[in-house]
C-alpha cells in the first residue's frame, strides 16, 4: 500500500488491467482529492478457451514414429500484452504533448509488469507512485480512498 501519497491537483491516475483502463485526473487538491474519469479504454479479449484450437498441434520428432504435442499459443495473454503496449503508447503521446506532469499507475501485477517494459522514459520520469492492485471495477470514491490511504501511525500526533 502506498504510504502518505498526496495526489496533487491535476495528477493523472491510470487504473488498468489487461483489458480495461481508466484515465482519471485529480480535480481536487492534495488534501481532498476528487478523481474524475476523463477517458476509458477497453479492449475486447475473449477467454483463452475461445481462442484455442480443438486439439494441440503435433509434429514428428524425426525419423522415429514418436510424435510430440505442441502447446497452443496463449492468444488471450498476447492480447493483454498488446493492450499494455497500446496503453504505454497513449501515455507516451500524452506525456510528449505535455498533458500531465505527475502520474500514478494502479494495475494488477501482470499488467503493471508489462507496462513497465513498454513505458517510455518520458513517461517513467513522471510516475510518482505505482500500486500493484486491480482497481478497474471499483467505484471512483473507493479508488480515491485506496490511493490516499495512510497508516494510522503516520498521522500527525497533534491531530
Amino acid at each position: 500500500m502506498m504510504k502518505d501519497l498526496k495526489l496533487k491537483p491535476q495528477t493523472w491516475v491510470v487504473v488498468a488491467d489487461g483489458e480495461k483502463a481508466l484515465f482519471l485526473i485529480n480535480r481536487g487538491d492534495a488534501e481532498y482529492p476528487n478523481l474524475d474519469v476523463f477517458r476509458e479504454e477497453e479492449h475486447d479479449n475473449p477467454p483463452a478457451r475461445e481462442w484455442a484450437a480443438n486439439r494441440p498441434g503435433r509434429f514428428n520428432d524425426g525419423p522415429s514414429v514418436h510424435r510430440s504435442a505442441v502447446q497452443d499459443t496463449d492468444w488471450h495473454q498476447l492480447e493483454k500484452e498488446r493492450f499494455a503496449k497500446d496503453l504505454a503508447d497513449i501515455l507516451y503521446k500524452k506525456a510528449h504533448a505535455g498533458a500531465f506532469d505527475r502520474l500514478v499507475i494502479a494495475a494488477d501485477p501482470s499488467t503493471l509488469g508489462e507496462l513497465r517494459k513498454e513505458l517510455h522514459q518520458e513517461v517513467t520520469a513522471r510516475i510518482v507512485a505505482e500500486l500493484d492492485k486491480d482497481l478497474t471495477n471499483h467505484p471512483v470514491d473507493e479508488i480515491e480512498k485506496m490511493l490516499t490511504w495512510q497508516k494510522p501511525d503516520t498521522f500527525d500526533k497533534d491531530l
